[in-house]
């Protein structure tokens, strides 16, 4: 009976030493953290996307009270979040201007069509490791669904009719992760406009050859190019590039387009 007596009273020694140990521990290596984090934490989407470049909110939030980061990055959010983050930081919010995903691809499956049937797995990944993808066109959208895996806001899916990834663009909050999920590239995160056009397709093969493959691919004939007054459009590798900072909505280079892939995201 002694024996467990003393065991008893062994185990709460080491135990409250141990309880010792670590209030002091806790003491001394106390790093102070500003109210302020918790508070932009708190205020932020909490989607933790890392469209604002950081690992998550809480890092985010962290980089604006002790970094200085910009106070309107969060995309999701919004203009109403950077406010309120503005707020609790005592400065101006700035603009925040809405960014959504645009699949810059029009090969649907009337458009184009597939050079080989694929039986594997069901991933985007895996067909463009096998011989490039299955479709003619080696840059268009594979249509397999890495971007709608990825999409944590239920605003991507692809339409089993044209065989290709559409948008929501009233759930996109342009957080990039289909982006970064689709191996050919073809998702690009633009600013919101209704007038400002894209170029929905991303084929760099010449003209000829494109028209092959798909007959709603850009051939890099310039008309785009040279209807533009105001120089946002220029071809490189047989594609045309839209610079949205430069174009201001008037929409010439939609009607001068051949093949029709200049078109405002819908």
């Amino acid at each position: 009976m002694d024996m467990i007596l003393m065991a008893i009273v062994l185990v709460t020694v080491i135990g409250l030493i141990g309880a010792v140990i670590l209030v002091a521990a806790s003491i001394v290596m106390y790093v102070p953290v500003d109210e302020r984090v918790e508070k932009i934490t708190a205020v932020l989407a909490g989607a933790n996307c890392g469209a604002c470049g950081c690992a998550g909110c809480a890092d985010y939030a962290k980089s604006i009270v002790e970094d200085g980061n910009a106070v309107n990055k969060c995309t999701p959010g919004g203009a109403a979040c950077a406010a309120k983050v503005a707020e609790i930081m005592g400065v101006e919010a700035g603009s925040s201007v809405a960014m959504k995903a645009v699949v810059a691809c029009s090969g649907t499956c009337e458009k184009t069509s597939k050079k080989y049937e694929f039986e594997g797995i069901s991933s985007c990944q895996a067909v463009k490791g096998f011989y490039g993808g299955d479709g003619m066109c080696k840059y268009g959208c594979l249509g397999y669904g890495d971007c709608v895996q990825a999409c944590a806001f239920d605003a991507i899916h692809v339409d089993p009719k044209l065989g290709i990834a559409q948008v929501d663009r009233a759930k996109c909050v342009g957080c990039g992760a289909c982006a970064a999920a689709c191996p050919n590239a073809v998702i690009s995160i633009v600013p919101e406009h209704k007038r400002k056009p894209v170029v929905l397709c991303q084929n760099k093969d010449k003209g000829a050859q494109t028209r092959k493959d798909c007959t709603a691919g850009c051939i890099g004939c310039m008309k785009c190019a040279k209807a533009c007054p105001k120089e946002a459009i220029t071809v490189e590798n047989n594609l045309a590039r839209i610079d949205q900072e430069k174009c201001v909505g008037c929409q010439l280079c939609v009607k001068e387009c051949p093949v029709g892939v200049i078109r405002p995201p819908q």
